[in-house]
Parts: C-alpha cells; structure tokens; sequence
C-alpha cells in the first residue's frame, strides 16, 4: 500500500486563488498542477498518496457562528478514519483561528491547535505505528490585510502565533514547520500565490520523507 499523507487545512490547502491572473485557469482554485498538495505528490512519487483535506474558512476548534462544520476537531475522527492506515498528518490551520469573531489571542489559538492534535493522536487510524504529525503554521497575514469580515487584530495574532505553535508542538512530540517564507498575494494578503504553493510543495518535499522513515 502507498503511504498515505492526509493534509488537514484550510482555503491554502483547498487552493483558494484570490487573483485570477495568478492561476493558469483564471478561476478562484489553483489546479492540480499549481496546488502545493499536488506538488507535493509529483515530487514524492508514486508510493505516497496525497488526501487534500483543505477546507476555506475552516479553524483548529473555534465554531464558526457564521458557517457550519468548520472546526476541525469535530471532523478530525471520520476524516481520518476515512483515510486509514495514516502514515503522516500534515496540519496547516490557524488563519482563520484570528477572526475577530473567535475572540481568541495567538496562545489561545495555539492551545485550540494542541487539543486538535491530542484529538487526532486519539484516532485508531495509524496502523501498527505511532501517530506521526506534522503541524505547519501558515505564513502570517500581510501588513496591508483588513478584511471586514474576518474583523480587526487579525494581522498581530498571526505574526504572534509561530511561536506559541512551535512550542505546542515541541510539548506534544510533533513535528514543526514554520511556512513564513512562502509567498502570499497583495490582493487579500491572506492566500497563497501560485509561487507560495511551489514554495510550500519543495519544503515539504524535503521533509516528509524524513519523517516517514522516522515513523518507520
């Protein structure tokens, strides 16, 4: 059997497009040749099998008054058991965690991700070895971001937030990756360009076997 990699996000993971002079089909998705997800299964080949998972709006487990079934820990369990046996979770989730709505601060939003993860370890979708997870936080939003919608701080608490995930990470025994060098667009400052997604696939092209053969 292939390994299976289940990337667990939000629109960056969907492959919202916020620019359509970005993307070769002009539409508001990034396609199968854009997306980092698969990018990523291009470069990793045919005995890995990439689950795209990704979800616009979607947070870690704040509920969305606004939209239905947007936390993840609520979906965590048929997600994964959807895709048994998972050799690697990648989770990339938090963006959305600074809405004004939620009324959560970065150590708050990085507690919300360390009970999705206890929540995912928890699943029996692993096989014969141990949960492996690998958590990567979303590049931050960018100065000129106002979204009236997802309301005010929404900047500060994503330019806060590496930290407080790097250190939930090491406490829970995960892997870490912080995704700030990738490119965001100047249109909504909040979404991948087509050069982020490239970006994002190489890094984790890099890593992912790595951690694969750590898992055994």
């Amino acid at each position: 059997m292939k390994k299976h990699i289940v990337c667990l996000g939000d629109s960056n993971t969907h492959g919202y497009c916020a620019d359509p002079s970005d993307c070769a089909d002009g539409g508001d998705r990034f396609n199968e040749q854009e997306r980092w997800t698969c990018l990523l299964q291009k470069a990793l080949g045919d005995d890995f099998l990439i689950l795209e998972e990704g979800l616009s709006g979607r947070t870690t487990v704040f509920t969305d008054p606004l939209h239905e079934s947007m936390d993840a820990i609520s979906v965590a369990y048929p997600v994964l058991m959807s895709h048994e046996a998972v050799d690697l979770l990648i989770i990339m989730l938090g963006t959305n965690d600074t809405k004004e709505r939620f009324a959560a601060n970065a150590p708050a939003i990085a507690v919300g991700m360390e009970r999705l993860i206890k929540k995912c370890k928890s699943v029996e979708c692993w096989g014969s070895h141990a949960p492996n997870i690998l958590v990567v936080c979303p590049p931050p939003l960018g100065a000129g971001f106002h979204d009236e919608v997802m309301g005010n701080g929404c900047v500060e608490k994503s330019l806060a937030l590496p930290a407080y995930m790097e250190e939930i990470a090491k406490r829970n025994n995960v892997h870490y990756l912080d995704a700030k060098d990738c490119e965001f667009n100047k249109i909504d400052f909040t979404h991948l360009t087509r050069k982020g997604h490239a970006q994002l696939a190489a890094r984790l092209a890099d890593l992912v076997p790595a951690l694969l053969e750590q898992a055994g």
